[in-house]
């Protein structure tokens, strides 16, 4: 099929569920890059969607599939085998006390799904926090607790679902007497927003340690002890949704350990996989416990299927015979280094945040306005592209300017180097043609 005969065919037969797609066919992907039709590397540095953590087409991870197809794929949900029992084990010993106890499934909204629906059990109450710039998922129970897109049209939300500000050092309001960000007074005056809203039955407040859909928020120092202390004395679980930061991305196993706190329940999913579908949730004996004798159902068609089982334990293993944990710490303070460079050379540069091989740029019209640039968001993204790199925006907006930037873990250091000098090169060129 030729490219011309492929468009005309998307366009005619393909549901749009989202952003308008890449204007580049691809063909195939190995490593840091894929290839388009024509031939052409790209560097990506999104690792598909935010999920190939090892690359694409890890030959540990290919091994492992076809090993799994050829002998244990998927089972009656009622079965088990010893990859997923091995991995329950493999997870628990790499988590803090008290989180043991696994549940394996397909997907990350999936794994919220649960672990929404097991804290409603769990606390026998229904009302779930969590920040305004949130993407938890697109089912039912996980798209009511996301707040950042995707809320008009489709009738009422799951009710009792409440928002906090997401601390956004750069854009918050909330200021102490010199400038500096008051993170404090912004979340004690949220839960005092919950506390007016409530109907007296919180259950639970899910968070990412980042927020990736939001523009690459990383919560400030001592936020998430703070966040837990609001949880706890209004008898609430704390979910964290590590989707995106779990494995080691930020330069530690779990994005929560950067910040001392353990949560009640740790969903996971995208990097558990590597690019395939497999998600889980941990949590505490207790809890598991209590939801068994209450009747917990979640019952999927693939939940504890062993391919997806067999698929995490081999990015487990990859992971720490390759030291990729402290790969991503060491990588991730030269991307910073070099982030924080474009910042002080480019006026429309407004701000880098984010850990590890998990981070941001928020591109704006001057630092002094920080006005939103939708446009130059899309002009360097366009830019990037004809130069061989796929980086994202967050296509929402007024946020429109921030790219997530998230290669591979295993992406060699010049391959680094050689996507973040297209990139500083499409921002030049981008802001040189600004009238």
């Amino acid at each position: 099929m030729d490219d011309r005969t492929f468009w005309t065919e998307a366009d005619a037969h393909l549901v749009r569920y989202g952003n308008p797609f890449s204007p580049r066919r691809i063909e195939s992907a190995a490593g840091a890059r894929v290839h388009d039709s024509e031939g052409r590397a790209i560097l990506d540095f999104t690792s598909g969607q935010m999920s190939s953590l090892l690359g694409h087409s890890h030959p540990d991870v290919v091994r492992a599939v076809t090993e799994s197809v050829s002998t244990l794929d998927h089972l009656y949900s009622g079965m088990l085998s010893t990859p997923v029992v091995e991995l329950a084990r493999r997870l628990s010993d790499s988590l803090p006390d008290p989180l043991s106890r696994m549940l394996l499934l397909s997907t990350g909204a999936e794994s919220n799904e649960a672990a929404i629906k097991m804290a409603k059990l769990y606390t026998g109450k229904y009302e779930v926090v969590s920040f305004d710039r949130s993407w938890h998922g697109m089912t039912s129970g996980a798209a009511a607790a996301t707040f950042s897109a995707g809320r008009r049209g489709y009738g009422p939300p799951m009710p009792g679902n409440l928002t906090l500000p997401t601390p956004n050092s750069y854009r918050s309001p909330f200021r102490h007497a010199d400038g500096s960000y008051d993170w404090q007074t912004e979340l004690d005056h949220g839960f005092q927003m919950v506390d007016q809203q409530s109907s007296g039955s919180l259950a639970a407040c899910m968070i990412e340690p980042i927020l990736s859909s939001g523009g690459i928020i990383d919560l400030p120092e001592g936020y998430l002890a703070r966040l837990q202390e609001h949880c706890r004395a209004r008898g609430m679980l704390l979910i964290a949704d590590e989707a995106q930061t779990g494995l080691g991305r930020t330069g530690a196993m779990y994005a929560f350990e950067h910040h001392g706190v353990t949560p009640d329940l740790l969903t996971l999913s995208k990097t558990l996989g590597a690019g395939l579908p497999v998600a889980a949730v941990m949590t505490t004996d207790e809890i598991e416990a209590v939801c068994h004798e209450r009747g917990f159902l979640f019952f999927t068609t693939h939940v504890s299927d062993p391919q997806a089982a067999t698929v995490a334990l081999t990015v487990l293993d990859v992971l720490e015979r390759d030291g990729l944990v402290e790969r991503a710490r060491t990588l991730g303070a030269v991307m910073t280094e070099r982030l924080e460079g474009m910042r002080k050379r480019f006026e429309n540069v407004g701000d880098v945040r984010g850990r590890g091989l998990l981070q941001g740029i928020e591109l704006v019209e001057d630092k002094t306005g920080k006005a939103p640039a939708d446009g130059l968001g899309r002009a360097v993204t366009a830019a990037c592209l004809e130069r061989g790199l796929h980086v994202n925006i967050v296509q929402l907006p007024g946020m429109g300017g921030i790219f997530r930037i998230a290669p591979p873990l295993t992406i060699a250091e010049e391959d680094l180097h050689a996507g973040l000098d297209i990139m500083e090169a499409a921002i030049e060129e981008a802001t040189a043609a600004r009238p």
